[in-house]
């Protein structure tokens, strides 16, 4: 499943807690440049599998690279070529938006943090709540300048740890533009997520994680052609509740 391109790889990776099985032979690879979804139920060993991608825990046994270096031998250089998203939006509330981005800027050792704060700001629709404190920005606001924290210094994978959990829908819609647009600039996005819309919308690969193993993958087309093809049949389709919410405030039209 590996290859020359590919941003990711993992290999027979195998982790316990307690007795218990995660994970149990993990395979699969992330092109470079694409967005991948990992999918499973609560438990399934998502949020392990990237723990264990990030160098924030060991697996038992198996192997996973992140961009050729190997993540539990070459933890140094994996950390200079990734960035992380976790489940909690990590900002500080104190520090208004400026602040937070040079703060990371500073810490990152990156040249004239102001100024990638700054294009940062521009780039993720927060140029006018840059001087804003944290406690002022509303939950999709607060998402986003995660995003663009998680961005400078330019890293080569981003992971996602279910980055649209408690967003209300019109704050989801923007995240998602703002994963499909880190992609288009050549960045490999690797995404969790409990929302098989999400997955559906965004992601270019699809990884099914059950029973400590992947027992799907392939693209969205090659995943609904394990199931039986569909039925024509005609019926009246009633706008979505989430079509009615968008167009009731006016962003239907505006997207």
């Amino acid at each position: 499943m590996g290859g020359q391109s590919d941003a990711i790889t993992v290999s027979g990776l195998r982790k316990s807690f307690d007795g218990q099985t995660v994970l149990a032979g993990v395979e699969f690879s992330v092109k470079q440049g694409e967005i991948f979804a990992l999918l499973g139920s609560n438990g399934a060993g998502k949020t392990t599998t990237i723990r264990i991608l990030t160098t924030l825990a060991k697996a038992d046994s198996g192997t996973a690279r992140v961009c050729g270096f190997d993540v539990a031998k070459q933890a140094r250089n994996a950390r200079e070529v990734f960035s992380l998203t976790g489940q909690s939006v990590a900002v500080d509330d104190i520090l208004t938006g400026r602040e937070n981005l040079v703060m990371i800027g500073r810490l990152r050792h990156l040249s004239n943090p102001k100024a990638l704060a700054d294009k940062q700001l521009a780039a993720f629709g927060l140029t006018e709540a840059a001087n804003k404190p944290l406690s002022q920005y509303s939950g999709g606001m607060r998402r986003r300048l995660d995003l663009a924290m998680s961005m400078l210094g330019k890293p080569r994978v981003v992971f996602l740890d279910e980055p649209t959990t408690g967003l209300d829908p019109q704050s989801r819609l923007a995240v998602w533009d703002t994963i499909r647009e880190m992609a288009r600039s050549g960045v490999t996005i690797f995404l969790t997520t409990q929302y098989l819309e999400e997955a559906e919308q965004l992601a270019e690969h699809i990884a099914i994680l059950h029973g400590g193993k992947i027992i799907a993958y392939g693209t969205l087309a090659q995943l609904r052609k394990r199931f039986p093809p569909a039925k024509a049949e005609y019926i009246i389709k009633q706008p979505t509740l989430e079509e009615v919410f968008l167009a009731i405030i006016g962003e239907g039209a505006a997207r």
